[in-house]
């Protein structure tokens, strides 16, 4: 009995360690989207989503390097890691389009839609099996966006942005799903950071903008917490499991808001605060362990 209540508590103990590491890893983010905020005034969003890339991959890779020598990158199946790459940097790349012209908490909300569409495209894409959970899901899910959107509001660019953003990473994690998941979490960031920083340089140059003096820390810190929280959250799952740490990624959204507030002085309208509540709620639905085939 002793030993399995050292089990239990082992387990505990390793879970608690996850969920912290997975709650710092997903409030660093909003500073790391209030930067590109703040930064957004004087600089192309596009501009700014290279250099976010640029930076990380300047601190991943070195780290890489340094523990795995040579084999810092993966080289096999690199088609699914392009693939993915490629849909989270242009999911990225509009988010940082949208914050540039939208209050953070309504593009945060709006890009929330994603794991919700994910859910849709597994089951038609995958062939996923479609349950009442996953209905009633999207049923909320898609009905936050529109009160997001707001009654009676045009569609505008930011808008469309934050919406592309969400779909973009939707895709990404259908895509994440299909890959293979034995590479190495280090090896993976190391090329996503590099090869994200060099699928972005065409548009960093074309709206290239040279930084002042005292906006290169800014910048740093763009590069470094985006990889610092990237870091966490995969040091996460190794001490959690999914479905525990799934629902975490919603403190992203809670510290947006408020980064959006004290910071920007922003105050959403009420119908953005119900669909980002009906958003979050259609999200730890699909978090949850789903219910057995009857």
């Amino acid at each position: 009995m002793s030993h399995l209540a050292e089990g239990r508590t082992a387990r505990s103990s390793n879970t608690l360690h996850g969920i912290a590491l997975m709650s710092v890893a997903m409030l660093l983010i909003p500073f790391v989207d209030g930067l590109a905020k703040h930064l957004s005034a004087a600089h192309s969003p596009l501009f700014i989503s290279w250099a976010r890339y640029a930076i990380a991959a300047a601190i991943v890779l070195p780290a890489a390097v340094m523990v795995h020598g040579r084999a810092a990158l993966p080289r096999k199946r690199l088609g699914p890691h392009i693939l993915r790459t490629t849909l989270l940097v242009t999911s990225m790349s509009l988010y940082f389009l949208a914050i540039a012209r939208l209050p953070l908490a309504t593009a945060i909300s709006a890009y929330f839609i994603g794991p919700v569409i994910a859910a849709l495209l597994g089951v038609v894409l995958l062939k996923e099996r479609f349950s009442v959970q996953k209905a009633v899901a999207l049923f909320l899910g898609f009905g936050g966006a529109l009160l997001v959107l707001g009654p009676g509001r045009e569609l505008d660019a930011g808008i469309v942005f934050a919406l592309g953003s969400g779909v973009f990473f939707a895709l990404y994690l259908v895509a994440t799903r299909v890959a293979s998941r034995q590479e190495n979490p280090l090896r993976t960031l190391a090329f996503q950071c590099a090869l994200g920083a060099l699928i972005l340089t065409p548009q960093a140059i074309w709206t290239w903008s040279l930084p002042e003096t005292a906006e290169l820390p800014l910048f740093a810190a763009l590069g470094g917490l985006s990889a610092l929280s990237h870091v966490l959250s995969i040091a996460a799952f190794r001490y959690a499991e999914t479905s525990t740490l799934a629902p975490l990624v919603y403190l992203e959204l809670v510290g947006t808001c408020a980064i959006g507030f004290f910071v920007f002085s922003e105050v959403p309208g009420l119908s953005v605060w119900v669909g980002a509540g009906v958003i979050v709620a259609a999200g730890l639905l699909l978090a949850h362990r789903p219910e057995r085939p009857g």
